[in-house]
């Protein structure tokens, strides 16, 4: 096997273990939906052990960067707890709206305990908005779960006023192995246990095993882009930091 062919072969070992959890478009949706309600309340403790403290600092400084000013209307897609909501919140302003999106009734509960902004229960292939209503677009490392980023990118080209601007945070695969095994344990293994130790009851162990498959088997950033590209969004981008982070960024015409 050449080098170049075991990132792909890798890819493809981590789909095959997604059939562990699922089998099919359907299951798929009831069994994320169960797995991120059973980890609501302990999914904000678990998720700042997995950022080692740089979470909310980072969270904030890409959508500045990319664009989100105050006064703008927002759309946090698979907005979960709300973590890239309250940044987009603070950097909107009191002129500005925001809107949390998520499939989870689950986090969205956890999300309203902490934030006051409309919620709406709902995936990303299927917005229940008009067309051109948001300033920017939001999403938090989730577009691994997403069944078809086809049918999401062209809600989100939808739902933006032209010129709006899609931000897409995402966590990619470390591009060898031993950061890809280094990675798995410390979301996997780690974070579990430490968000165990620290006294919460939500057991997040299943969703953060599940991470760690999800990031293995993610598709590549070339597809991610031209699939945006295709959608019809114009500017795109991808910014990594870390050799894991990645920001897709596009601009709707």
């Amino acid at each position: 096997m050449t080098d170049q062919t075991k990132p792909a072969q890798a890819a493809m070992n981590a789909s095959e273990r997604l059939e562990d959890y699922f089998h099919g478009e359907a299951e798929r949706q009831s069994v994320t939906r169960a797995m991120f309600n059973e980890a609501a309340s302990g999914y904000d403790r678990a998720e700042a052990l997995t950022a080692l403290g740089s979470g909310r600092w980072y969270r904030r400084e890409v959508l500045r960067r990319e664009g989100l000013q105050p006064g703008m209307k927002v759309l946090d897609v698979a907005a979960g707890t709300g973590l890239v909501t309250e940044a987009a919140l603070a950097l909107a302003g009191p002129e500005g709206q925001v809107t949390a999106l998520d499939p989870s009734p689950g986090m969205l509960a956890e999300l309203r305990r902490k934030l006051r902004c409309e919620t709406i229960e709902a995936y990303a292939e299927s917005i229940p908005l008009p067309d051109a209503q948001m300033d920017f677009l939001s999403m938090g490392y989730a577009l691994r779960h997403v069944g078809d980023i086809h049918r999401a990118f062209g809600e989100y080209l939808r739902v933006l006023k032209p010129g709006g601007r899609a931000c897409i945070m995402e966590i990619s695969r470390p591009g060898n192995r031993l950061g890809r095994m280094a990675l798995k344990f410390h979301i996997g293994v780690l974070v579990p246990l430490l968000a165990r130790l620290s006294g919460r009851h939500a057991d997040v162990k299943r969703l953060w095993a599940y991470y760690g498959d999800t990031i293995e088997a993610a598709i590549d950033p070339a597809q991610v882009m031209d699939a945006l590209r295709r959608a019809g969004f114009d500017n795109v981008r991808c910014r990594v930091t870390l050799g894991i982070f990645r920001e897709y960024t596009g601009t709707r015409p």
